[in-house]
């Protein structure tokens, strides 16, 4: 990679460990009683408002749906916690993350349901470093792979798109950042190690360990 003046990190699938490639969200619903005869109905809510919780629908609102459906109530339930709490570290990149900072201006980029990312921030699920900008979904009012939200992202980076690396777990997001001129790369959270070397490589970072 060359010209690079500006790193992107996704949050959930790269920074932390979230549902990507697991079981979580169906032991969620079993966690909250909901059955197997039930799934149908209960996705179907969450489908619902699968565009907007991102965007502008803060997930502990539409409780009252889930009630609904599986007809009984979910009292002292947060959705919102609920997820956070079953996300999990992903040590491996933080020197990677760290190693970004000390050579170039880096953000992060990332699809957030309202107060969340303030909610992992204070679980201390991701670093702890002073990014020069952050582009959440739920404040700009654009999810990836919108257009809209990256170029908010140039706006903020204040660099050409040339010289943004941007780093996410969605093949999706990759192109779409890639249809922009940016240069981009997927990261495999299965293949950790695999993914952060290759960050190391294209960035020119000095990591000692990211095991």
């Amino acid at each position: 990679m060359t010209n690079v003046k500006h790193v992107y990190f996704d949050v959930g699938g790269v920074l932390l460990l979230d549902y990507s490639g697991t079981n979580k969200w169906i032991e969620m619903k079993r966690d909250l009683g909901v059955t197997e005869a039930q799934d149908a109905v209960f996705d179907q809510v969450w489908k619902k408002y699968r565009q907007r919780i991102c965007v502008d629908c803060d997930v502990d609102t539409i409780i009252r749906d889930f009630e609904a459906v599986l007809d009984r109530k979910l009292d002292n339930y947060s959705m919102l916690e609920d997820f956070v709490n079953r996300f999990e570290l992903n040590p491996s990149i933080w020197p990677v993350a760290n190693a970004a900072k000390e050579k170039y201006a880096v953000g992060l980029l990332t699809n957030m349901y309202p107060r969340m990312l303030s909610s992992i921030t204070a679980k201390k699920l991701i670093p702890d470093l002073d990014w020069n900008v952050v582009v959440d979904s739920s404040v700009v009012g654009h999810q990836k792979p919108d257009p809209g939200i990256f170029e908010a992202a140039e706006k903020q980076a204040a660099v050409e798109p040339e010289a943004i690396f941007f780093i996410d777990n969605s093949p999706e997001h990759v192109k779409a950042a890639q249809a922009r001129g940016w240069q981009a790369v997927h990261y495999n959270p299965q293949l950790h190690e695999v993914s952060n070397q290759e960050i190391i490589d294209l960035l020119g970072l000095d990591v000692e360990n990211t095991g």
